[in-house]
């Protein structure tokens, strides 16, 4: 009888699907915790009690984990919990003086530099701001566990400074571990500035984010993110300040570079697949957590103008398509992103409070939360409080702090220093319930990314990881592939053998008034690069415009005819009418090339191509055919400056009327067989 009951139990057991094996070890990574050992299983003793609390025991739930953790944490802990800043390696001056990248190691810098200086500006900022604290200080004094890394530095130098943080968090208070976060790495960009991307760097260089776009390969884009991931875990970058969901509807917006175009469903079909190919299906221990921004979309700003400054904070919808602008949103939700990033803008022609969205609980609560069903983290953009305070500034700082709280923001970039918010808090202008829930929120991230059991990386792995052969062998496919033929006459491409080939790259500063890299050379082709015009049977001709970058901006009107950003027309035209002229524009915006190529002058032209950030070789394989072009415009270039100017911001342009384009989104040609 007793046999039959012990059966019969068993069988209950399996059906149940219950199981009683020994939970997998986790690998864990220390430097100053003690180990215990409980049921034959080791666990980091992570504030040195002695004893196995809840949120040291990988064998709960994270839920268990991160309430037991909120429940201990002063509110000192959570205050500086709920801040990310920027921060620096020693000798590094990514928001300073220019320094040699040999001059910088891998240990903490421990002066405040920059701490009165607004990173974007360069203009003073109120003594109750810093921008950036010593890492010793921020750690141990302000409790700080996020942290926005801007150096540009070897895999190896990045792993070790990871390493060393770490091991710093480890060894005080909870033993909290940081979350390191960076914006783009991974694209070339014409506009590499401090809070938009890192720009060139060590690890694999692909083309930039419209180029992604331009591909039309959504199964080299899921690669990319993954390949990206890959390289970013393994220096410790666990959260990347990426991507935008924001659409290129306003062809001006200095931003357009970092998009990926002007179409909502695609840019949706975009963001989805990024999001997979960093986080996975879900965040685990192999993960790179994604900030997706910014909502509820920035692309529609009055004349161009961004947000980051006075003359740019309002976005207009003149076109009534603000639902448009959700879609990339809804597929990042979808997704599965981590954190969500809200704008600086004011809406000025919508239902909503006039009031900067990450003030605006109508739109982060209302809209984000309660619409959208968005559960994640909300992450303001650099500095809502102190710096871009757009329909809040007759608000102190502590009110500015108690309405994005009640708003919705659980983690706020731009400050080291916790002193106003924890005044916020501590006066009880707020619901201590906020606190914890967006403490708990970002706990939960970390825990999910496995960072309490190891935040610990191999820094002779990251040196062999980060930009390896084979990772670069992808990214050279995707420069390929991101270039797109728009016009070919006669079918002059691709050349012809032993054609003679005089190659300009045509880069302007602002203010030169010369042409830039001048240059011959070889490619793996038969084809002849000659000194001269003269010598040549063509004219290889790739522009790129010299337009401000975004924080060189001075509120003056934005355009996108050439010769309003830096180009010489009269020496082109004058050039490309010499011999029959490939165009190759490269397209950091929607230019204006009417000045150049018009109905007078189209004859000079042999072909028209337009490019994202792509290399040399890349473009040369496309010209001579060794690569068939596939590339697919992400967006629509107007056919004249009037055009540009008089669009409707938050109208694609695909949708703008017949007369508004030159090449239209989703153009491209490819060669016949």
């Amino acid at each position: 009888m007793k046999n039959r009951g012990i059966a019969i139990f068993l069988l209950f057991v399996s059906i149940a699907g219950i199981s009683f094996a020994q939970p997998k070890q986790p690998k864990l990574g220390y430097r100053s915790s003690q180990i215990l050992q409980v049921d034959g299983l080791q666990f980091k003793d992570l504030n040195k009690n002695g004893k196995l609390d809840v949120y040291e025991d990988w064998r709960q739930s994270h839920d268990a984990r991160a309430k037991d953790l909120v429940s201990k944490m002063s509110v000192e802990d959570k205050v500086g919990f709920m801040l990310i800043s920027t921060t620096r390696l020693k000798n590094d001056w990514s928001m300073g003086a220019p320094k040699s990248k040999d001059s910088v190691s891998s240990d903490f810098n421990e002066e405040d530099q920059v701490q009165n200086m607004n990173m974007f500006t360069r203009k003073p900022l109120p003594t109750s701001m810093m921008m950036a604290a010593g890492t010793t200080k921020g750690v141990k004094e302000f409790h700080l566990r996020h942290f926005i890394l801007r150096a540009n530095v070897s895999a190896r130098i990045t792993a070790e400074w990871a390493n060393k943080l770490q091991a710093l968090c480890e060894s005080d208070g909870w033993g909290i571990p940081a979350i390191i976060a960076s914006n783009p790495r991974n694209h070339i960009t014409k506009d590499a500035s401090i809070g938009l991307s890192v720009g060139a760097t060590t690890f694999s260089t692909w083309p930039g984010e419209l180029g992604l776009s331009a591909t039309r390969d959504l199964k080299l884009v899921r690669e990319f993110a993954d390949i990206a991931r890959q390289e970013w875990a393994a220096v410790g970058l666990r959260k990347g300040y990426m991507y935008m969901a924001d659409l290129a509807t306003e062809p001006r917006w200095q931003r357009v570079e970092g998009t990926f175009g002007e179409n909502a469903e695609w840019t949706g079909k975009m963001i989805y697949e990024i999001i997979l190919g960093f986080q996975g299906t879900k965040l685990s221990s192999s993960s790179v957590a994604l900030t997706t921004k910014h909502f509820p979309g920035g692309g529609a700003g009055e004349g161009g103008q961004d947000p980051h400054f006075d003359w740019g904070k309002f976005e207009h919808f003149p076109g009534k398509m603000f639902q448009n602008n959700l879609i990339p949103f809804k597929a990042a939700i979808k997704a599965g992103t981590s954190a969500i990033m809200p704008y600086y803008s004011i809406p000025k022609d919508l239902k909503y409070e006039k009031i900067a969205y990450a003030y605006n609980k109508a739109i982060i609560t209302g809209l984000l939360r309660d619409s959208l069903g968005f559960k994640g983290i909300i992450n303001s953009d650099t500095g809502p409080i102190e710096m871009m305070p757009w329909g809040a500034e007759n608000l102190t700082i502590v009110e500015r702090y108690k309405r994005t709280m009640e708003a919705g923001v659980n983690l706020y970039s731009g400050s080291a220093d916790p002193a106003k918010l924890l005044e916020t808090v501590k006066t009880g202008m707020v619901d201590m319930k906020l606190v914890d829930n967006s403490v708990y929120r970002l706990l939960m991230e970390k825990l999910e990314l496995g960072l309490f059991e190891n935040p610990y990386v191999d820094e002779d792995a990251a040196e062999k990881i980060v930009g390896n052969k084979s990772f670069q062998a992808r990214a050279d496919l995707a420069m390929r592939e991101s270039i797109v033929l728009l016009r070919n006459a006669n079918n002059s491409l691709p050349v012809k053998p032993k054609t003679k080939i005089y190659f300009e790259s045509y880069f302007e500063k602002r203010g030169s008034k010369s042409p830039s890299n001048v240059f011959s050379g070889t490619h793996a082709s038969d084809v002849t690069f000659v000194k001269t015009p003269e010598e040549a049977d063509m004219i290889l001709l790739w522009l790129t415009p010299g337009s401000k970058s975004l924080f060189e901006g001075n509120g003056s009107p934005l355009y996108l005819s050439l010769s309003k950003n830096a180009v010489d027309v009269n020496y082109i035209n004058t050039l490309t009418s010499k011999k029959p002229t490939v165009l190759v524009v490269n397209y950091t915006n929607p230019w204006v090339i009417d000045e150049i190529y018009n109905k007078e002058t189209q004859s000079h032209f042999a072909g028209v191509l337009a490019t994202f950030g792509t290399t040399n070789d890349a473009l040369l394989d496309v010209i001579t055919g060794k690569f068939n072009p596939s590339g697919k415009m992400p967006f629509t270039t107007p056919i004249s400056e009037k055009q540009a100017q008089e669009q409707l911001s938050d109208v694609p342009g695909y949708l703008k009327g017949k007369d508004y384009g030159l090449f239209w989104y989703n153009e491209g040609l490819r060669y016949k067989k």
